[in-house]
């Protein structure tokens, strides 16, 4: 791809922050309901040229927010604001939104050049200019030798670039992707990954990405949300809601698979947790009841007895505070990587090791071993009964997508 400025933003009113960033899209308690599902209050803010991604499972929301933000769906309550105009009740093309659906729904009586330019005459661009905006915006996204073809003969990486060239071509204020990855094989998954991410450093346009998939959120993600039954249930910086969820749901569903309820009290500075294999410390949380999580990657593990160390952590140095013996009870390849299933006296643990230090370890099946981790990898927060969580439906089929 070419070097490319910046896209020219139409002039209108700006909404900043306390510190003064620039806010670009502002979500302000949004409810719809679409048959038997309901989105549910969703409010989140997006500044200038940030990269959000929204995570959750099948069914959780994630399109139908999508299509009330750029107009498809007109919400029984809340707002959209974009620039700082709110644009609740206007018509999708006169928003400034791009939108790209996992299907890419392109027309198969068109040409590539003839899909890319289809917007354009909505959007008050000159015929005598379009030619030269669709070739620009083909060239950038990589597909400039595609523009004479149908799309009938595309691959699916080829029609997504195609829908991402047509969504561009607009110069959108705003860039909505709705799990447009999905469909993909792995390698085409990977390139246009990758293409995305290189747009986005090239064009500072502001996007909002959909997905169910951990590591693309990880991948591209600046600013993370997590929704579940049309509720948005954390939202803010990316390595924040991995690393410090705010309930069992999203530390769950963000790869943190030891989440444990236990009875936290004061420790100095810290917490002592109270767990059925014993107590483990962490150095900040809450009094009471509480959620616990370790992500899997920050737990050593070593035969009972011997002398893990948690990783990142120089042997020399090590000061280990939590230590849990038990089992193994299963052992699997994760590709690098080797998981391990271990039962303690009152909880099950997964942890994660690197095939070298697995090959290492001599570990196996039915032995006992001793897991440790430092106070620092322990993530303390309220615990809530997600149990009584009245659910929300399931949500209905987009257009782009099968859900």
């Amino acid at each position: 791809m070419r070097a490319c400025t910046c896209w020219p933003r139409a002039p209108c009113g700006e909404t900043s922050t306390p510190s003064g960033v620039t806010l670009v899209v502002r979500v302000v308690r949004l409810s719809k309901r679409l048959g038997g599902f309901q989105l549910q209050g969703v409010s989140f803010e997006l500044a200038t040229a940030d990269y959000g991604v929204l995570l959750g499972p099948t069914g959780c929301g994630k399109t139908v927010l999508l299509e009330t933000i750029v107009g498809i769906n007109r919400p029984e309550a809340g707002e959209v604001w974009l620039d700082g105009q709110n644009v609740t009740r206007l018509p999708p093309e006169r928003r400034g939104i791009g939108f790209v659906y996992q299907r890419s729904m392109l027309f198969p009586h068109l040409s590539v050049r003839a899909n890319i330019a289809y917007g354009l005459r909505y959007h008050g661009v000159e015929r005598s200019a379009r030619s030269r905006r669709v070739e620009r915006v083909a060239n950038l996204v990589g597909i400039g030798y595609l523009l004479d073809r149908d799309v009938a003969g595309l691959s699916g990486g080829e029609m997504q670039k195609v829908a991402l060239a047509r969504a561009l071509a607009i110069e959108p204020r705003v860039l909505l992707l709705d799990e447009p990855l999905a469909a993909l094989d792995p390698l085409a998954k990977e390139s246009l990954r990758a293409e995305i991410a290189a747009l986005h450093r090239q064009l500072g346009t502001t996007i909002l990405h959909v997905t169910h998939d951990q590591e693309e959120a990880r991948i591209l993600g600046h600013t993370l949300g997590i929704l579940r039954n049309g509720r948005l249930l954390q939202f803010g910086p990316r390595d924040d809601v991995f690393d410090r969820p705010a309930s069992p749901f999203v530390a769950r569903f963000v790869g943190t698979e030891n989440v444990f309820e236990g009875t936290a009290t004061r420790e100095g500075g810290g917490v002592r947790i109270a767990l059925g294999c014993g107590a483990i410390v962490a150095h900040a949380g809450v009094a009471g009841r509480v959620g616990v999580c370790v992500r899997p990657e920050l737990i050593s593990i070593a035969r009972a007895g011997g002398t893990g160390v948690p990783p990142g952590t120089h042997r020399q140095e090590a000061c280990v505070a939590n230590r849990v013996e038990g089992t193994v009870e299963a052992i699997s390849d994760r590709g690098p990587l080797v998981r391990y299933e271990v039962v303690t006296r009152g909880e099950r643990f997964v942890a994660l090791q690197t095939k070298r230090d697995y090959a290492a370890s001599g570990l196996s099946v039915g032995q006992p071993v001793a897991l440790s981790f430092e106070p620092e990898a322990v993530h303390v927060f309220p615990w809530c009964n997600e149990a009584s969580e009245p659910p929300a439906g399931r949500e209905p089929a987009g257009a782009g997508e099968d859900r």
